[in-house]
């Protein structure tokens, strides 16, 4: 077998859609399965509609992702290759070459300004109800396509169709065959829904006298709910929202990959090597695959817990750092002494779902002027003499031995069982008294990560009542 070759080829006339990511996923995981070689290919002709802009957020998503390509475009380390240039609006003259060669096997035609491809077969005209017209059909034998995914699939072009527009630009179909050809790409893996351009594609390889293309159609993503695939404007569909939320790449990935894909038993979470020797096309589901937020959100969950304490914390200020001056926790947090924000990190890093909740989990740590919340003081002052046990706590903690959880809990189980009263009677309102909430992190540890003076200070200025 000849080195596998596969392609990604996205258009930037938009911001990058999960399932885009999932189609170069899928693509980059089959090259490096194999020893292949990925390639990006930008395909730029609609003049109209690309954007320079989206083409970055292209090349930024994808190296978020770590899906680095071996030929392409250059950006940083990736690209370069012996087929460029890799954008087909550099790439005119190839296609206008093929197009002779088209025309001097007599296989194109003018119609309305249009330049038609020529199927083979006999010729008769019938009325299409639908389109209320009479049309020529051409007496064709099916293409065959063998897909990798599918199986056999048999679809048949019964009428001529147009390679290059009236306004001179090469129609999708003619370019993504002529590009497929020069780059000797062995394998076209894209989204179910290209499985009706599949003929068209074929019967341009075969009158180019060239080699098809192995297909591999993968299952399209639904939205999380009701019917229909997950569209752009659908929440969780793009990936620029998950860099800004803070999601771990990584586990995006891990994530995608099961979104139509099986490794062959019930593991979810693997490391990315794992899941490249494991990962082949038969392994692909032929079912659409539904969106899972949940299931995204508990994954990344599972990824945060496995980061060394370094790491999260280094992400942690990389995520602090890009929401910059825009919010004032992000702010006080990176101003905050590097230990004190490594030690509120680390007590946080247990609790959070994805870094977007830091902001709100970790804000009362860096300000005194943190809010109570109506709620949770009601529910803390409904019990017991809430006064009393603060005076107790506060007087207790003055003298208590602050250098681990271990020693905080024991100073205020001693100073319950002094008083016939439990840890609990304790904990509700001191935690108010100290956080502004009833939620967080164990309330031992954020006495000791906040340390004996700022705790001292916050439970004598509460006021109950």
């Amino acid at each position: 077998m000849s080195q596998v070759r596969v392609r990604f080829a996205p258009s930037p006339t938009g911001f990058f859609h999960i399932g885009s990511a999932r189609t170069a996923l899928f693509n980059w995981l089959y090259a490096r399965h194999t020893g292949g070689v990925f390639v990006l290919r930008i395909e730029d002709t609609d003049a109209a509609r690309n954007s320079e802009e989206f083409l970055r957020v292209i090349y930024a998503s994808l190296t978020w992702l770590g899906l680095n390509w071996d030929e392409g475009p250059t950006v940083g380390v990736c690209g370069g290759g012996a087929f460029g240039p890799y954008r087909q609006s550099e790439r005119a003259h190839l296609y206008r070459e093929y197009l002779e060669k088209l025309k001097a096997a007599g296989r194109t035609y003018e119609k309305d300004g249009a330049i038609w491809f020529k199927l083979l077969g006999e010729r008769h005209e019938v009325f299409d109800e639908h389109r209320k017209k009479t049309v020529v059909k051409v007496k064709n034998a099916p293409a065959v396509i063998d897909d990798r995914i599918r199986g056999r699939v048999e679809r048949t072009e019964d009428e001529d169709f147009v390679i290059v527009r009236s306004d001179g630009n090469p129609v999708f179909h003619f370019v993504n065959v002529v590009d497929d050809i020069a780059m000797q790409i062995t394998h076209v893996i894209r989204g179910e829904d290209h499985l009706s351009n599949t003929s068209k594609h074929v019967e341009l390889f075969q009158a180019f006298g060239a080699p098809v293309p192995a297909y591999a159609h993968i299952p399209l993503i639904l939205k999380q709910n009701g019917p229909g695939k997950m569209s752009k404007r659908d929440q969780g569909a793009l990936i620029e929202e998950y860099q800004r939320r803070g999601l771990l790449p990584e586990a995006l990935v891990n994530f995608l990959c099961l979104l139509g894909w099986n490794p062959g038993d019930d593991r979810e979470k693997m490391p990315i090597a794992e899941i490249i020797r494991l990962f082949d096309l038969p392994g692909v589901n032929q079912s659409n695959a539904r969106f899972d937020e949940k299931k995204l959100a508990h994954m990344n969950m599972a990824y945060l817990l496995e980061l060394s304490a370094d790491e999260f914390v280094r992400r942690a200020r990389e995520f602090f750092t890009r929401l910059g001056g825009e919010n004032a926790t992000a702010k006080l947090a990176l101003a905050a002494d590097p230990a004190f924000f490594r030690a509120v990190m680390l007590l946080s890093q247990p609790k959070l779902k994805g870094l977007e909740e830091l902001p709100a989990y970790t804000a009362y740590f860096f300000t005194e002027d943190f809010p109570v919340d109506a709620k949770a003081r009601e529910k803390a002052l409904a019990k017991g003499d809430p006064a009393a046990r603060l005076r107790e706590l506060t007087a207790a903690l003055a003298t208590a031995d602050f250098a681990s959880d271990t020693a905080i809990e024991e100073t205020i189980k001693v100073l319950a069982a002094a008083r016939s009263l439990a840890f609990g009677d304790y904990q509700p309102v001191a935690r108010l008294a100290l956080s502004g909430t009833n939620v967080g992190p164990p309330i031992t540890g954020m006495m000791r990560v906040l340390g004996r003076d700022r705790v001292l200070a916050r439970l004598g200025r509460f006021v109950v009542g």
